[in-house]
């Protein structure tokens, strides 16, 4: 006798993929229609219903139709999830199941009341552990072929002892769609595990291209907006004293700022775009442009750097040339780009201002700024005085980046 094994609309367990876990909603094996299964136990019922004989309200017509109450709530109770039967009553349940078939055969001189030992041995398979309900159907097996056998009940007459002693043979069929199901559900578990991890890798990778062009606006605009801000200033400072070639100076910087500041949001839509910007040219043409000419020193064997490295370092030396103008105003600047064996360097140094520094709002981010980009890339940040050496006194931003 083939079983047909039911799939709870809402599984027995919470999986990571479902909203709820466990309520309406949850997916079911696919393949297996909930339909079906109760159309097949309510047919074995109907068919116990037509065929067992006897039935009535007195002796043991009186018996055989409570059996048949008992057994047919039993199969129809295939429909509760799993999650709400605890393991041990599902044992004492398809136990009083298995006992109450094997009766019914007994009690029952004709009709279909095998089949409920037949499908209740075929649930346990798919209920319970295999070990379980091995053990189980073997009971089942050796209680309904006893009671054939002993002849214990009318119902031997209709049927053969050997048919009893097969009931238990559809748990096999049982443990095998319970494993079917098991697999399905781990290929379907590990499917929606793959799928969120790739979405949080994705919206990883989204954060960090925002956090990336976070760091090169704020890097743009605090370079740019600082130093016009800085000339601007100055010139409405020096129109009181009436000095028109000093504001004329001071214009023509800011004017000179602003075509500085479309370079610069020029370099860094390349860089988003990813274009390799050549290191030491732009570097050198950046340092000319702050008006710090012949300031770049290029020590060890120059290679090509990677396109993230260049990119770091010019936006580290673009924040510490706004920071030198801006802290330490007319101090001489140098920038000393390293190529060792297994890193590059680069290291900005400025001499303590020749003019006042003109207050203003810092936002903070800058060295945070620079010290994620080097951090990215497996480098290190130190930014403070030199204390010793040809360069004591001076302020230092160093970024040293592995090869």
């Amino acid at each position: 006798m083939p079983y047909l094994r039911p799939v709870p609309a809402d599984q027995s367990a919470p999986h990571p993929g479902d909203d709820t876990g466990r309520g309406a909603g949850v997916r079911s094996v696919p393949g297996h229609d909930p339909r079906v299964q109760w159309v097949v136990s309510l047919a074995v019922v109907v068919a116990g219903l037509l065929t067992i004989r006897p039935m009535g309200l007195s002796g043991r017509g009186l018996a055989v139709a409570v059996l048949f109450v008992v057994n047919s709530a039993a199969l129809l109770a295939r429909r509760l999830p799993e999650h709400k039967v605890p393991p041990r009553l599902a044992l004492a349940w398809l136990t009083l199941g298995i006992v109450a078939a094997a009766a019914l055969i007994g009690l029952s001189s004709s009709g279909t009341g095998y089949l409920f030992a037949f499908f209740l041995s075929g649930h346990i398979g798919y209920r319970l552990p295999t070990r379980p309900a091995l053990v189980l159907a073997g009971f089942c097996s050796l209680l309904c072929g006893a009671v054939l056998f002993l002849r214990l009940g009318p119902g031997h007459e209709a049927l053969p002892w050997v048919l009893g002693l097969v009931t238990g043979a559809p748990v096999l069929i049982g443990i095998v769609n319970r494993t079917q199901r098991q697999a399905v559900r781990a290929a379907i578990d590990a499917a929606e595990s793959a799928e969120r991890a790739a979405r949080a890798e994705a919206r990883t990778a989204v954060l960090t291209e925002r956090g990336r062009i976070a760091r090169d606006v704020h890097d743009v605009l605090a370079h740019s907006l600082a130093g016009i801000n800085m000339q601007l200033e100055l010139a409405d400072a020096l129109i009181d004293t009436g000095d028109l070639e000093k504001v004329r100076e001071a214009n023509t910087k800011a004017h000179g700022l602003v075509k500085e500041s479309l370079k610069q949001a020029q370099w860094t839509v390349y860089a988003l775009r990813e274009d390799v910007l050549p290191l030491r040219e732009t570097l050198a043409s950046m340092l000319a442009s702050s008006g710090h000419h012949d300031a770049l020193t290029v020590t060890g064997t120059e290679r090509e750097v990677p396109a993230q490295a260049v990119q770091s370092l010019l936006r580290i030396a673009q924040e510490a040339l706004t920071n030198a103008a801006r802290h330490a105003p007319g101090g001489a600047v140098g920038v000393e780009l390293e190529f060792a064996p297994a890193s590059t360097a680069l290291r900005v140094r400025n001499r303590p201002g020749t003019r006042r520094a003109a207050p203003g709002a810092s936002s903070g981010m800058g060295l945070i700024g620079m010290r994620e980009r080097v951090a990215l890339l497996g480098g290190s940040l130190t930014a403070g005085p030199v204390t010793e050496g040809p360069h004591q006194g001076d302020w230092q931003v160093e970024a040293v980046i592995p090869q």
